[in-house]
């Protein structure tokens, strides 16, 4: 218990530790996208930069190779194009110039230029240069002469349109990596915390399945060593009513715990799926009416009265003999279990169609649309207020849906709370008769 006590304190630590982790290790994903970005624009400005320069060393090396010298036409006179006399630069050339000096440092978004003299007057430009490019942030500028000179010099203005464009598929890449590792990470955590929330289930689970098995063998076990001692003592070996009546309670309490035991290995059995169902044409009428001839002296026991209402036109199945009246017997002894006071309870069978429809119906305590969610889960337990006399590892409705389920039939529940349960199975019914 104590173990117990202490891995339910742990839970939480690990949880908040792995939760601030996490936290973090996303808070540096976003410090570290921040960073990259501004050092990607501070790269994206230094390729600018060599980019002009690499265009200023192109305009340069013509001018070297002229005969007559490089010149740029004025615009202020008239628009040219191409113009293919010597020295001159058009500005398709100067255009593909810049193009293409962009390009090499991958940059590839539209631009507009502009060349202005000393007096900032432009010579040449682009058509959709406008005269407010000049003071803009994204315009970037150089002069077209070695020595940097102001004097007679003029200087080469390019503006990028739409330079977001390059920094956002630049941060989506940043982005969708980010994203693969965060998501990663988060995937991780919520599996193990899924993980960890199942361990601690399943070891609430054990606790209690151990708990309840104490409670299940403990009082058969005291029964027992009650009537061996009685069996020693001189006055009842010399009467045999008295050992017949100690003998009768030994091999009860000892029935007891073997139903116990068997229910416990077939639940083992159905995990490995080790149970091979040998399947044959059943009469489901005369299987009802035996197991309900068995249950005689537990529902005396409990003032229980059975109400059977056998209808079914077509009342024969495929199904295991012994299993199938195992589940006939789990869901009675189920519905006697979860009843009040004065049990009443009906077994019906009908025929809808090709199918055949048992109902198992009580008057019982019912349960909740939660607790009904629950009910075939292994080891799990419906509460029942102020009843204490429940007993059961929590078992039989798991085995009846498993070995429903592994006979092609269905098993359906309806209940209310204080108003009892109906629970009904249903198989395909065979036309034949057994052979």
């Amino acid at each position: 218990m104590l173990y117990f006590w202490r891995v339910r304190r742990i839970y939480p630590v690990i949880i908040t530790f792995i939760a601030i982790s996490v936290f973090g290790i996303i808070y540096l994903q976003v410090e570290w996208i921040q960073g990259a970005m501004k050092i990607k624009r501070d790269q994206y400005d230094h390729d600018i930069y060599l980019s002009l320069q690499n265009v200023r060393d192109t305009i340069n090396g013509r001018k070297d190779n002229s005969v007559g010298g490089l010149s740029f036409p004025s615009q202020l006179l008239s628009f040219s194009g191409f113009i293919s006399t010597p020295g001159v630069i058009s500005n398709y050339q100067l255009k593909e110039i810049i193009r293409q000096s962009l390009a090499k440092k991958n940059i590839k978004q539209s631009f507009e230029y502009c060349i202005v003299n000393e007096a900032r007057i432009p010579t040449m430009f682009s058509s959709g240069y406008k005269l407010e490019y000049l003071d803009d942030q994204n315009n970037h500028g150089i002069y077209l002469t070695s020595d940097n000179s102001i004097i007679n010099t003029e200087l080469l203005n390019v503006y990028i349109l739409q330079p977001e464009n390059y920094f956002q598929n630049h941060l989506a890449g940043l982005l969708l990596v980010a994203f693969f590792f965060t998501s990663f990470i988060i995937t991780a955590f919520l599996l193990t915390l899924k993980t960890m929330l199942s361990q601690k289930k399943l070891s609430e689970i054990k606790s209690d399945f151990i708990n309840n098995m104490t409670h299940e063998f403990k009082t058969p076990i005291a029964t027992i060593q009650l009537a061996t001692d009685a069996l020693k003592n001189e006055k009842v070996i010399n009467n045999k009513e008295q050992i017949l009546y100690y003998t009768t309670i030994i091999k009860e309490e000892n029935r007891r715990m073997n139903k116990q035991v068997e229910k416990i290995l077939q639940s083992a059995q159905l995990e490995r799926d080790e149970i091979k169902l040998q399947l044959k044409k059943l009469d489901v009428h005369q299987v009802i009416q035996k197991v309900a001839e068995n249950a005689k002296l537990q529902l005396e026991e409990v003032h229980a009265v059975l109400n059977t209402k056998l209808n079914a036109t077509h009342p024969i199945i495929k199904a295991d003999e012994v299993h199938f009246s195992n589940i006939i017997f789990n869901l009675l002894d189920n519905a006697i279990k979860y009843s009040s006071t004065d049990p009443v309870i009906t077994i019906e069978t009908l025929t809808s169609g090709n199918n055949l429809l048992i109902k198992f119906i009580d008057n019982g305590i019912g349960m909740s649309k939660e607790t009904q969610n629950h009910i075939f889960e292994k080891f799990f337990r419906a509460h029942t207020g102020n009843l204490h006399n429940v007993k059961g590892f929590g078992l039989g409705l798991t085995y009846v849906k498993k070995i429903v389920d592994a006979q092609g039939g269905k098993i359906q529940v309806d209940s209310e709370v204080g108003k009892g349960t109906t629970f009904t199975l249903t198989f395909h019914a065979e036309n034949t008769p057994i052979d």
